[in-house]
């Protein structure tokens, strides 16, 4: 009799097929994602470190040649050009980007007639793919048929504006399309900080004798800190694997003037053969982002440990 009890026991404490089935059936639907995540990113992201200390040319090479790719990039003229471009195109629309999107938020925060209509228009150009800005805004910004057409056909023949054409001042031509492209999704990004900021803050700074701009520039702003990291990590992201854009706009001329990293990898590992150089110029964008990426969540687990 004993012996049947406890064999009865040992089969209720086993679980059953459905019960081992249904532990394991998340972790068996998650397998094949997480095997392609691993290899299609990860893996690759290792094959090109190694491409990028061969000595790859058409066709990667097992040929260890250290860091010579990384030598030879950085005596590359066109690779300094287009790290200073990314400078210079990623701290200014990063600035005026964040600028922008922090005004309209505070503008549509007012609570202002026909919100969801602007907020719409302000949101639209996010939707476009890159290709489709890039190539609009090369309309618009050709001498011989956008503005500077449109202003000597209404009279104003003193009129120029040939930033397109002009090698010092290609490069802003980017800054322009890519704030009007992301400038609202920054928008949306403050606006719901904004909406989730306890209104009764406000009152009681309003009750004290503060006036919004005081409000919002000691009060609210520094609340959306969150905001402001997340809005830098993906703007700046952005700017350094902008590709589609230059091409559409620019193709990186005139000349080299207005070249970026990723329009130069592509270059070197696809239509110059120079697959090694290439992969070190990929792993030096991959290092732009890890120096942005890392400090922002370094900075964010300290705190929720804290």
């Amino acid at each position: 009799m004993e012996q049947t009890l406890s064999l009865t026991k040992q089969k209720a404490a086993r679980p059953s097929l459905a019960d081992r089935l249904q532990k394991w059936l998340p972790k068996i639907v998650l397998a094949p994602t997480m095997l392609v995540t691993v290899i299609c990113i990860y893996g690759f992201m290792f094959w090109t470190f190694y491409l990028s200390l061969t000595n790859s040319r058409f066709l990667p090479s097992f040929n260890f040649a250290g860091l010579m790719q990384y030598e030879k990039l950085m005596d590359n003229d066109r690779w300094i050009t287009s790290v200073t471009n990314l400078g210079i195109f990623g701290l200014m629309f990063m600035l005026i980007a964040i600028v922008l999107g922090v005004g309209l938020a505070i503008l549509l925060d007012q609570n202002i007639r026909q919100e969801g209509a602007i907020r719409t228009i302000y949101l639209y150009p996010m939707a476009l793919s890159f290709i489709v800005t890039g190539t609009a805004w090369k309309w618009i910004l050709n001498p011989g048929l956008g503005i500077e057409k449109l202003m000597h056909d209404w009279g104003f023949t003193g009129f120029e504006f040939n930033w397109l054409v002009d090698q010092d001042m290609s490069i802003y031509t980017l800054v322009i399309a890519a704030v009007w492209q992301s400038s609202g999704f920054v928008m949306a990004m403050f606006l719901a900080g904004l909406r989730g900021i306890d209104s009764s803050i406000i009152k009681a700074a309003q009750i004290d004798g503060a006036s919004m701009p005081v409000i919002y520039w000691k009060i609210v702003l520094p609340c959306l800190r969150p905001v402001f990291f997340s809005a830098v990590i993906i703007t700046s992201h952005i700017a350094i694997k902008s590709f589609d854009l230059v091409t559409a706009l620019t193709a990186g001329g005139p000349g080299y003037s207005s070249d970026l990293p990723a329009l130069f990898m592509y270059a070197h590992s696809f239509t110059r053969g120079q697959v090694g150089l290439g992969a070190a110029s990929a792993i030096m964008m991959l290092a732009g982002v890890l120096a942005i990426l890392v400090p922002y969540l370094y900075s964010e687990l300290r705190e929720k440990k804290s």
